[in-house]
C-alpha cells in the first residue's frame, strides 16, 4: 500500500492559522452583533418606555382639560345661571350661596372663576375662593378676548372652548362657555350677546405631582421651552412658552448595566484564547489539534453567548413565544411565568389559540391567513385569563417560519396592554358618565337616544322620554349646602335606577335634572304606573348627616315616534310636558299634547312682542284719580300701563305683566313706567301726587333705589309727589332686605303705599316695622261693601287700624254711591274707581286737571 501523503508542518501551521484567524473573525463579529442587538433591545426599551410616558402624560393634560370642559358646560348651560349671571350678576345667588363661588376652589381647586359681560368687562370675578373686585385680565394674562369670542359663536351649539393662559407666570388650563338657557323651557333669552363664563385652573406644582401620580409620570413639572428639553421626557403644553417634564424610566439602562460587562469579560476571555492558540499554531503541527480543541472552546463560548442573549430576551417587558406547523406551543420565555402566572411546561405542547382569544378577529384565522408574505411582522390584539383568574389583555405579534421545506411553525412576542386599555376606558367612562352619580351624562344619553330612535325607525316599536326635575331642592342646598345637595342627588340616581328595567337608561343632564329613557314597547297605563313610582320614591325622606331632608319630583314625558322622532325634538317635547307638570302644581307628570307646544310659541312670540313694544311706541299711561272723600277733590293719580298690540289690540296689565316678570324684561318695562309717569306729572298744571306700582321682582333688583333716584333727577319731580305701590309679597321673600331698601327709598323722600291690603298673611306685623305712608284697601273687599255685612266690618277694622297707626287709607274699586257714603261714614282718607273717573289717558287727564273741576256727589 502507498505512504499516505505527508503534511509539512509550516503547511500546517500555515492552515491551521488561517484557519483560527477566520474562526476569531467571526467570534469577533459575533460579539459585536450581540453588543449592537443588546444596545438596540436597550434603546428600543427605553424608546417604548419613553414613548407610554409621554402617551400618559398627553392623557393626563387632556384628561384634566376634558373634566374642567365637562364642568363648565354644567354650569354655563344651565338655566339658572343664565338668569343670575348673565341678565344681571346676583352675587348672593352666586358667591353667597355657592352655585358658582368659593366651592368650585375648595373641591376642585379652580383658582380663577370669572363672568365676562356682553361688553366684554369683567362682571363676576372669583379669585382662590374670594370675591374680587379688580380687572381679572391684571390677574390673567393672555388673549382672553378671542377666547371669549370663540365660546360665544359656540354658544348656541354648547361646546366649550379651551385654552392655555398664563396667571402669575405660570400656565393654566382655562375653559370658557357662553351663557344658554340650557332645556329650561321658562327661560327665555336676552338680546344680544351672551355673558361667558371661564374657569382657571392653574397648573400649580402640587397639582402637577397628583396628576403625574396618577399616571405613573415621576416628578411631573414645568420648563421653560426655551430650556433644553430631553424630547422623550418633555411635552410642550400648547403655545404656552412651558413644555411638561418628568422623570421617564429607563429599562434599557438597567439591562446594559448588568449585561454588557458580562459581554466585555466574555469578548477579553475569546482574545486572549485567540493569541495562545496562534502563538502555539506556528510550533507545531500538533497546534491542529489545539485549533480544534480551541474551535471547540469558541463554539462552547458561542453557545455561552446566545444563552446570554436568551437571558436578555427574558429580561424585556413582553414574553416570547414559538410553535410548530400544527401551531403547538414548543418554546414560551420564562417572562410568560412573570406575566400570566403561569408555568410555561404546563403549556407546551398545547395550541396558542387554546389561551388566546382574538378581540377582532378568530385567532386561528389570522395565524392561518397566508395574504401577508412570510417574514412580515403582524399584531393581533387578544385577551386570556391569567392564573389568578383575571382577565388580560395582550398585543400580539408574529412571523412565519418558512425554509425550502415549507412552513416550520410560528414565532412572536405576547406585550402586555392591560393597563394602557384600562386607563383609555377610564378616561372614556369620565368622558360619558356624571362624575357626582355615575349615571350617563348628556353626551352618552344623546348617543343612546339616537340610536335608539335609529332602531325604531325600522322595527315598528315605541320609545318613552321622560325629563324629571327635583322639587325643593333648592332648598337643600341653601340649607344645608352643596355637599348635602350632593349627596341627595347620588341618593336620588340609586332610587331612580331601582325603578327601571334592564335596558333603559337612566341619566343626569345636570343640576337636579335626569332623564329616563325607556325602550320597551310600554302603554300610556304602563308609563303612568312607573310615574306614581318614581314620585313615591323620591317622596321617602333622605338621609343626610343625620338630618331628614324631603323632596318631590315633576315628570313630562314624550312618545317616540308618535311626538317625534328626532332626538332634540323629543327631548323639548318632553321639557314642554315638564313645565306644564310643575305650573300644574308639582309632585305630578303631564304627558306631552300638540296644544303645549302652540302656547309655548304664542308665549314666545308675546315675549318678542314686548321686546319690540320696549323699542317702540306701543306702550302707553293711563291715569286714574284717587279723590280725597272729604270734598272729592282729585289728589293724585295712578299710573296704569297700557299694550297697544298691533294684533291684539289693547291689552291690559293682566296680559303681560307676569310674563315680564318671568322673561326678566320687567326692569325695563318698570323703568319705563316710573320715567314717563313723573314725566307726565311734570306737566300737569296742579302738583298732585303720581302712584307707580312697583313689582316684586323689580323690587328685588338692586338697583330699584338708584333708579328712583336717577329718574327724580332726570325729569326734576318732586320726591314728595311720587308714591310707589309695593305689594305684601315683597316682604313675604326676604324681609330684612326689603325692609333695607324701603327705609333707603324713604330716605329719598318718596311715599310708599302698601297694596292690596288685607289679602296677605302677616300685614300687621309689616305696618308696624315698615315705614309706609299710606294703605290701599284690596278692591275685592270694597265690591260687596253694601251688601256683606263681613267685608263691611273687614273695611272698619282697616280703616281703624290704619287711624291708629297714622296712614292715610284709600279705596279701591268704588263703583256704586252707596259704596262711597258706607266709606265716607268708616272715615276712609280716599278714594279710587269707576264711579268717579275710569282711567284716562294722559291727555284727558291734562284737560280735567286744567279745567280745575271737582266732582261732588
Amino acid at each position: 500500500m502507498p505512504e499516505p501523503l505527508a503534511v509539512s508542518p509550516r503547511f500546517s501551521a500555515t492552515f491551521t492559522r488561517r484557519n483560527l484567524l477566520a474562526i476569531s473573525g467571526l467570534l469577533l463579529t459575533a460579539f459585536a452583533v450581540m453588543t449592537a442587538v443588546l444596545i438596540h433591545i436597550a434603546h428600543t426599551q427605553n424608546r417604548q418606555a419613553a414613548e407610554q410616558s409621554r402617551f400618559f402624560a398627553e392623557k393626563a393634560v387632556q384628561a384634566r382639560q376634558h373634566q374642567l370642559l365637562l364642568q363648565i358646560g354644567d354650569y354655563a348651560y344651565w338655566g339658572d345661571a343664565y338668569q343670575h349671571l348673565h341678565a344681571e350678576v346676583d352675587l348672593e345667588w352666586a358667591f353667597t350661596r355657592q352655585n358658582l363661588g368659593p366651592s368650585l376652589y375648595k373641591d376642585f381647586e379652580y383658582e380663577g372663576i370669572l363672568v365676562v359681560a356682553p361688553d366684554n368687562r369683567i362682571a363676576y370675578a372669583v379669585i382662590e375662593g374670594q370675591l374680587q373686585p379688580l380687572d381679572a385680565r391684571q390677574w390673567l394674562q393672555g388673549d382672553i378676548d378671542t377666547l371669549v369670542q370663540q365660546a360665544r359663536e359656540s354658544s348656541e351649539e354648547e361646546v366649550s372652548q379651551p385654552a392655555i393662559l398664563h396667571v402669575k407666570g405660570r400656565p393654566a388650563l382655562v375653559a370658557a362657555a357662553g351663557f344658554t338657557t340650557g332645556s329650561d323651557p321658562l327661560i327665555s333669552p336676552l338680546p344680544g350677546e351672551p355673558s361667558v363664563l371661564l374657569f382657571v385652573d392653574v397648573l400649580t406644582p402640587d397639582k402637577l405631582l397628583t396628576l403625574g401620580k396618577g399616571y405613573a409620570l415621576e416628578r411631573l413639572r414645568l420648563e421653560q421651552a426655551d430650556e433644553e428639553p430631553d424630547s422623550q421626557a418633555s411635552l410642550p403644553l400648547g403655545t404656552s412658552g412651558f413644555n411638561l417634564r418628568w422623570d421617564a424610566p429607563q429599562p434599557g439602562r438597567q439591562l446594559l448595566a448588568v449585561l454588557l460587562p458580562l459581554l466585555l469579560l466574555a469578548g477579553l476571555v475569546l482574545a486572549l484564547l485567540a493569541w495562545l492558540v496562534l502563538r502555539h499554531a506556528l510550533v507545531t503541527a500538533r497546534l491542529i489539534e489545539v485549533g480544534y480543541r480551541s474551535l471547540e472552546v469558541s463554539r462552547s463560548a458561542l453557545g455561552h453567548s446566545e444563552a446570554r442573549f436568551r437571558d436578555v430576551a427574558e429580561a424585556t417587558s413582553d414574553w416570547l413565544w414559538e410553535t410548530d406547523a400544527q401551531r403547538r406551543l414548543c418554546y414560551l420565555s420564562e417572562r410568560f411565568q412573570a406575566v400570566t402566572g403561569f408555568n410555561p411546561a404546563d403549556w407546551l405542547g398545547r395550541p396558542l389559540e387554546e389561551m388566546l382569544q382574538g378581540e377582532s378577529l378568530s385567532l386561528l384565522e389570522w395565524i392561518t391567513d397566508r395574504s401577508q408574505p412570510a417574514g412580515v411582522r403582524r399584531t393581533l390584539r387578544c385577551s386570556y385569563t391569567d392564573r389568578d383568574a383575571m382577565q388580560r389583555i395582550c398585543s400580539l405579534a408574529m412571523r412565519r417560519i418558512e425554509d425550502d421545506r415549507g412552513l416550520l411553525g410560528y414565532r412572536g412576542t405576547a406585550s402586555d396592554i392591560t393597563e394602557e386599555v384600562q386607563a383609555q376606558a377610564r378616561i372614556e367612562h369620565l368622558s360619558l358618565h356624571d362624575g357626582l352619580t355615575g349615571l350617563p351624562n348628556r353626551r352618552r344619553m344623546q348617543a343612546f337616544l339616537e340610536g335608539r330612535l335609529q332602531h325604531l325607525s325600522t322595527g315598528g316599536h315605541s320609545l318613552a322620554m321622560l325629563c324629571i326635575d327635583l322639587d325643593r331642592f333648592k332648598l337643600v342646598n341653601d340649607s344645608l349646602g352643596h355637599a348635602a345637595g350632593d349627596q341627595v342627588l347620588g341618593q336620588v340616581s340609586q332610587r331612580l335606577r331601582q325603578c327601571v328595567r334592564d335596558g333603559d337608561l337612566v341619566a343626569r343632564q345636570g343640576g337636579d335634572e335626569f332623564t329616563l329613557v325607556l325602550t320597551s314597547t310600554v302603554s300610556h297605563q304602563g308609563i303612568e304606573r312607573l310615574c306614581a313610582r318614581l314620585i313615591q320614591a323620591l317622596e321617602q325622606p333622605f338621609e343626610v348627616d343625620g338630618h331628614e331632608v324631603f323632596i318631590g319630583a315633576s315628570i313630562g314625558i314624550a312618545m317616540a315616534p308618535h311626538d317625534a322622532a328626532q332626538a332634540d325634538e323629543l327631548l323639548r317635547f318632553a321639557d314642554i310636558a315638564l313645565y306644564q307638570a310643575k305650573t300644574s302644581g308639582r309632585n305630578t307628570w303631564r304627558f306631552y299634547a300638540q296644544e303645549m307646544n302652540q302656547r309655548i310659541c304664542e308665549r314666545r312670540l308675546l315675549e318678542n312682542d314686548l321686546r319690540q313694544a320696549l323699542a317702540g311706541a306701543q306702550l302707553r299711561l293711563d291715569f286714574q284719580p284717587r279723590y280725597c272723600l272729604e270734598g272729592l277733590q282729585m289728589v293724585g293719580a295712578e299710573a296704569l300701563v297700557r299694550w297697544q298690540h298691533p294684533r291684539h289690540g289693547l291689552l291690559g296689565p293682566d296680559r303681560f305683566i307676569g310674563l315680564a316678570e318671568e322673561t326678566g324684561l320687567i326692569g325695563a318695562l318698570g323703568a319705563w313706567v316710573l320715567r314717563q309717569a313723573c314725566t307726565a306729572a311734570m306737566d300737569w298744571p296742579q302738583p298732585l301726587a303720581v302712584s307707580v306700582n312697583l313689582s316684586p321682582v323689580q323690587f328685588r333688583r338692586g338697583a330699584l333705589v338708584a333708579l328712583v333716584r336717577d329718574v327724580l333727577i332726570e325729569t326734576g319731580l318732586s320726591a314728595t309727589r311720587l308714591e310707589l305701590e309695593i305689594t305684601e309679597s315683597v316682604m313675604l321673600d326676604d324681609s330684612e332686605g326689603a325692609l333695607q331698601t324701603l327705609n333707603e327709598l324713604k330716605a329719598l323722600g318718596v311715599r310708599l303705599a302698601l297694596d292690596d291690603f288685607g289679602t296677605g298673611y302677616s300685614s300687621l306685623s309689616y305696618l308696624r316695622a315698615y315705614p309706609f305712608d299710606s294703605l290701599k284697601i284690596d278692591r275685592s273687599f270694597i265690591a260687596d261693601l253694601d251688601s256683606t255685612e263681613n267685608n263691611h266690618a273687614i273695611v272698619h277694622a282697616i280703616v281703624g287700624l290704619g287711624k291708629a297707626l297714622s296712614l292715610r287709607v284709600t279705596a279701591e274699586g268704588v263703583e256704586t254711591a252707596e259704596q262711597l257714603d258706607l266709606l265716607r261714614s268708616e272715615g276712609c282718607d280716599e278714594v279710587q274707581g269707576f264711579l268717579l273717573s275710569p282711567p284716562l289717558p294722559g291727555e284727558q287727564l291734562y284737560r280735567l286737571l286744567q279745567s280745575g273741576a271737582a266732582l261732588t256727589h
